[in-house]
């Protein structure tokens, strides 16, 4: 599992070094099950709703190009997401949810069960630890923010 989770923080940073100006990003929850385990990071960035298409896009890209197979595209101009599956049996999701919010994750298949780490990458967001929650994205951008309220 540790190694499923060191692969899973590889693939993280792929995408968001794919995303070009840079966002802002913090560590969600690493989860695991009875032989997965799953990375997430929550983008700080406002994404406006005029620039999710873009964004998306980009990451897309990415994933075509690093040899992932999209399995689906949610289009809703709310709510998009796009899935991702490599030649292993790891996912990738970039979702949007309420006010912008952009989760990424990825998702190992089944691996032998071990102890799991946190992850090692540093956040370039606040990592707001001792919080319930990640507040809603906060951080703006010239071009990602770009005609969000």
């Amino acid at each position: 599992m540790q190694e499923a989770a060191e692969r899973s923080d590889r693939m993280l940073d792929g995408v968001l070094q794919s995303v070009q100006p840079q966002v802002m990003w913090t560590h969600g929850p690493t989860t695991s099950g009875s032989c997965e385990v799953s990375r997430r990071r929550t983008i700080m960035t406002v994404i406006s709703a005029e620039r999710r298409g873009s964004f998306l896009g980009l990451v897309d890209r990415h994933l075509r190009k690093s040899g992932y197979q999209i399995k689906a595209i949610n289009n809703d101009v709310e709510y998009p997401a796009v899935y991702a599956r490599d030649g292993e049996g790891y996912t990738v999701s970039l979702r949007f949810g309420g006010e912008g919010l952009a989760f990424l994750r990825v998702d190992s298949p089944c691996v032998e069960k071990s102890e799991v780490a946190e992850s090692t990458t540093k956040a370039t967001a606040p990592t707001y630890e001792g919080m319930e929650n990640i507040p809603r994205p906060n951080i703006r951008s010239a071009f990602w923010s770009a005609g969000a309220p």
